[in-house]
């Protein structure tokens, strides 16, 4: 099966989400959208999700799924805007539970905030299969980045998220919490097993020295021929030791603190305090 295929890009926080529809039934499922977030201002926008439903709304789609490939920490998902407007089932994987138990300490979160996943309808496990429209995807687990990380293989299109970037970019971090170089180097050969012929769509795109456009797109194939990182056989202990020192490097993500705090709670905001108004934390020295 073949589904099309149809991206949206965030420039402000370099994130492709995608629409994902079977041209046999019309039904599709949206991958990893963005709720606009003004951090100086404390200000959410609408525009990026409201760009999606006009798409999913002129076409006539069906939505079946809102699904995330991981809990994001450069962005804040649209996913409980996109499911009220459009419909649809909120999925993750199942390890979101160690990202809920880990973060719910790093922000000190009570005990109303449960860490069960329970704050979204799916949780996806390893080989796991589902329905858009009349095509089965299936889920591959691909820890690394975070412990919660999927890839949505629909068809004969593979939704990485932040596992692999562009071959002339490489492969995502993995010095968050939960982390692993080495889990992340099993997941890449994970997807290295997938036909060549594959159609891999990236979670993000920071165009690569020399190139002048975004991209989002490539396949298995060139993904092991030509990736910067891990391409032409390298060896999980080269791998491992540069993307360590790589990561050491790093800056953290501009909207880690509030992406984390609301992605957690499948892209809802924390609950209001008393005076009526909702606030994200800032954990002082804790990264």
């Amino acid at each position: 099966m073949k589904p099309e295929v149809k991206a949206f890009f965030d420039e402000t926080t370099s994130t492709a989400s995608f629409v994902v529809t079977d041209p046999q039934t019309n039904h599709c499922a949206i991958i990893d959208s963005v709720l606009d977030f003004d951090y100086a201002a404390g200000k959410t926008g609408l525009d990026s999700a409201n760009t999606i439903i006009e798409f999913v709304r002129n076409k006539k789609m069906v939505v079946d799924w809102i699904l995330e490939t991981h809990v994001h920490a450069d962005h804040l998902s649209a996913a409980p805007y996109l499911q009220e407007k459009l419909g649809g089932k909120i999925g993750i994987g199942e390890n979101i539970t160690i990202v809920q138990d880990t973060f719910g300490k790093v922000f000190n979160e009570g005990t109303e905030f449960q860490r069960d996943g329970s704050q979204f309808d799916k949780l996806f496990a390893e080989g796991d299969t589902f329905e858009i429209g009349s095509i089965t995807a299936k889920v591959l687990h691909t820890p690394g980045h975070t412990p919660a990380c999927l890839t949505y293989l629909i068809g004969d299109a593979a939704f990485v998220g932040d596992t692999l970037f562009m071959p002339d970019f490489g492969t995502a971090r993995a010095d968050f919490p939960g982390g692993s170089a080495e889990t992340l180097y099993a997941s890449i050969q994970k997807l290295f097993s997938l036909p060549d012929e594959t159609r891999v769509f990236v979670g993000h795109d920071y165009k690569a020295p020399g190139r002048e456009e975004y991209a989002w797109e490539t396949t298995i194939g060139e993904e092991k021929k030509l990736n910067k990182h891990v391409g032409q056989g390298r060896s999980s202990e080269d791998f491992v030791t540069m993307r360590n020192k790589r990561d050491a490097e790093l800056a953290m993500p501009r909207l880690i603190m509030p992406s984390l705090q609301v992605n957690m709670r499948a892209g809802k905001m924390p609950p209001a305090e008393d005076d009526g108004h909702v606030y994200l934390k800032v954990p002082v020295n804790r990264f």
